[in-house]
């Protein structure tokens, strides 16, 4: 019997090899969506495929400090929400902390007085909001948990290694057509309609959005909604400065980080598989090396990239939109208080100042920012000492400007850069996947753009990428997932 066992045995189709890992892994980009892209592509695929990361400028990208007085400051990506689950994750795993928060309250502006102020007691701040604006921030705050909580199932999903091909399928997931319509229709038409009124979308949501976006309330409304939810809800920073978890990622992964700017991407094809050459140009000159795949973090859009894709059919082009311009002025010096109606320096009592959308103010925002670092002897200037204040706005301050607000400073420090997506030229959310193994990262920020949704997206694109690699079509764009979910546990 048992050479004729043996025989049958022999006969059987032999079971499928596992595939072995990429040999090599481009990763285009060393901001946060290139550090945690290198972060989880290493989780999945393990620490012997080599981690090649392109970075033209410096390693954090738009999470960036500036020097003032050998101390340094957030220029920008300044907060993160306390439900930002990878980020926290980032730092714990990094040994990182929390950095100490220094209290301080925020004020409305219109250009001529302040709408809305607010004080050191909770209940008070609730009695004038209810006594301007009636229930709607009762509303807004409804409206926001819901779609905040809808959203944070994206972390089951991904725990159970779930992950989406498109922006649009991982929006159904989570919402429905619904979230999907939330991408395509304003957050001011969406708040009317669950009751919020005018006149608070004009004060409060405006304020807010000109602060985190330097846009209007015609932003979509899911952008609209993870600004809002940054605004409610804690924020917290990383002590050090937010770039180090960016540094920290690479480091953890031992990617190898090159210095160079991609400048295009070739399409090759060996033993039947696809290879990309990427090309790129350093101090040094021009080179290009071959991998695998890529993920590219940048974005793909002619105000922002001069990449070029060769030999691919159908052609990968540019994607439409524009990116808003976008200013920070690090000021240190001697508040005008007389401009906001206190001649008296002393009185002045805000840290934090937003701004109504006013055709003649030239700024978005201006708060009292504290170092990256805080001791525990740490206090906040007094508002008639000279302090380090960041002003956003969409234009460089001239002279005259910086003189309204300030009446006297000692140093400015200017930072231009195309901030964020311009939300009213959204026609469609770009495509993640471009080809085989060539995977898009930043079309996210269509979405909407936060430390929280760049992780987010970096996670679905290693899991994409490996599910893709190993063929698990069974964990790609899933429908019912909640249901899936709750039978695997």
């Amino acid at each position: 019997l048992l050479p004729a066992l043996a025989a049958l045995l022999a006969a059987l189709p032999a079971a499928p090899a596992a595939r072995a890992a990429p040999r090599s892994i481009a990763v285009v980009g060393a901001g946060l969506g290139g550090s945690s892209a290198a972060y989880f592509l290493q989780q999945h695929f393990g620490p012997q495929v080599q981690l090649d990361v392109y970075e033209a400028t410096g390693v954090g990208g738009r999470l960036a400090t500036v020097t003032v007085n050998k101390q340094q400051y957030e220029s920008r990506g300044a907060s993160i929400h306390a439900l930002s689950l990878h980020m926290q994750d980032f730092v714990k795993i990094l040994g990182l902390k929390h950095r100490r928060e220094v209290a301080g309250k925020s004020a409305i502006f219109s250009g001529e007085h302040f709408v809305l102020e607010e004080t050191d007691w909770y209940l008070l701040n609730l009695f004038r909001l209810w006594w301007h604006y009636g229930i709607s921030f009762l509303r807004l705050q409804m409206w926001v948990e819901e779609v905040m909580e809808k959203f944070m199932r994206i972390y089951k999903y991904q725990a159970h290694g779930y992950a989406f091909s498109s922006l649009e399928e991982l929006l159904r997931s989570l919402g429905g057509e619904a979230f999907v319509n939330m991408t395509q229709r304003s957050v001011a038409e969406s708040l009317l309609e669950v009751g919020v009124t005018q006149r608070f979308v004009d004060d409060v949501i405006a304020a807010v959005l000109r602060s985190s976006y330097g846009q209007s309330v015609l932003v979509p409304a899911f952008a609209g909604a993870m600004s809002l939810a940054g605004a409610q809800g804690s924020t917290w920073a990383v002590e050090g400065g937010n770039k180090l978890v960016c540094s920290g990622l690479l480091k953890l992964t031992k990617a190898n980080v090159i210095s160079a700017r991609v400048t295009g991407i070739s399409l090759h094809s060996s033993e039947g598989r696809a290879l990309y050459q990427v090309h790129y140009e350093s101090t040094e000159g021009q080179g290009s090396a071959f991998y695998d795949m890529v993920v590219v973090t940048t974005p793909l859009h002619p105000s922002r990239s001069n990449f070029t894709f060769e030999n691919f059919d159908p052609p990968i082009s540019d994607f439409p939109g524009a990116f808003q311009p976008s200013v920070t002025s690090v000021v240190h010096g001697y508040l005008n208080s007389s401009y906001f109606g206190f001649p008296d320096p002393k009185l002045f009592p805000f840290t934090s100042i937003l701004t109504t959308d006013t055709p003649d103010l030239f700024f978005h925002a201006m708060d009292n920012i504290c170092p990256v670092n805080i001791s525990a002897a740490f206090r906040r200037k007094q508002p008639q000492e000279a302090a380090v204040w960041r002003v956003l706005s969409q234009q460089p301050l001239d002279k005259h400007q910086l003189k309204t607000l300030f009446r006297s400073y000692y140093s400015v420090q200017v930072t231009e850069w195309q901030a964020y997506p311009r939300y009213d030229a959204a026609k469609a959310l770009p495509p993640i996947v471009l080809h085989e193994n060539l995977f898009y990262l930043s079309g996210v920020e269509w979405v909407a753009s936060s430390m929280e949704m760049i992780a987010v997206a970096a996670k679905n694109v290693a899991l994409l990428a490996y599910n893709r690699w190993h063929q698990d079509l069974e964990k790609i764009d899933q429908k019912d997932l909640m249901h899936k979910v709750k039978t695997e546990l």
